[in-house]
């Protein structure tokens, strides 16, 4: 209206935070940043910081870089002397074969996160990414758990590290079913995962759901 001042007010920042990187949706008003959840950086909390790279978990959707070298793997302590004994039944070239598929209980693709240690065993954070087979213990695709004794581990069978994508095969192992999520011990098949193996691996399912294992 002529002779009226119009008083304006200051309009609310829009915020365009990263659905997975944000630990929130609300922004700082001054200068538009998002909170980030750990090894998020960016305004929108769309990358990963430096010295992390992205997982496929929403949880922890970057994950440190492992420093350790390329050999390495996770050990709670020096080597047993009796691995060669422990481990006797793991060791040898691991082939993904129909017949270790039809062995198993359970067949997945698994991302590890990271692991502690919890006593006589070792925690891993893991993302299940596919699920080829399953036994009476429903397994989901998501982040679990695995487990593995520490006797195992120190032995390295399974070697196992975190940051690295793995194909594991498994069995329900009913004296460990008191942790919550999944159980490797040395009879179980951990290989750097291929993805060559997923057409293989499906074709195997087929045939298992047809009666073939």
């Amino acid at each position: 209206m002529e002779g009226v001042c119009e008083k304006t007010f200051p309009t609310e920042m829009a915020c365009d935070c990263h659905p997975v990187g944000a630990a929130g949706k609300t922004c700082n008003q001054t200068t538009g940043q998002c909170p980030c959840k750990d090894g998020v950086t960016g305004i929108t909390c769309n990358r990963c910081a430096k010295g992390y790279q992205q997982s496929r978990s929403p949880i922890a959707p970057c994950i440190k870089i492992p420093v350790a070298s390329p050999t390495a793997t996770y050990t709670s302590s020096e080597e047993p002397s009796d691995c060669d004994s422990h481990c006797k039944a793991s060791k040898g070239k691991m082939k993904v074969t129909m017949k270790k598929y039809c062995k198993k209980d359970f067949a997945v693709q698994v991302h590890v996160l990271k692991g502690d240690k919890a006593g006589e065993w070792w925690k891993f954070t893991i993302n299940i990414i596919s699920v080829y087979k399953q036994g009476e213990h429903r397994i989901r695709r998501g982040d679990q758990l695995l487990w593995v004794r520490a006797k195992d581990v120190a032995c390295k069978c399974p070697k196992i590290k975190p940051g690295r994508k793995y194909l594991l095969l498994g069995s329900d192992d009913e004296d460990s079913r008191g942790q919550s999520g999944v159980v490797a011990d040395k009879a179980s098949l951990l290989v750097p995962w291929k993805d060559q193996w997923a057409r293989r691996l499906r074709k195997f399912q087929q045939r298992d759901k047809r009666g073939k294992c």
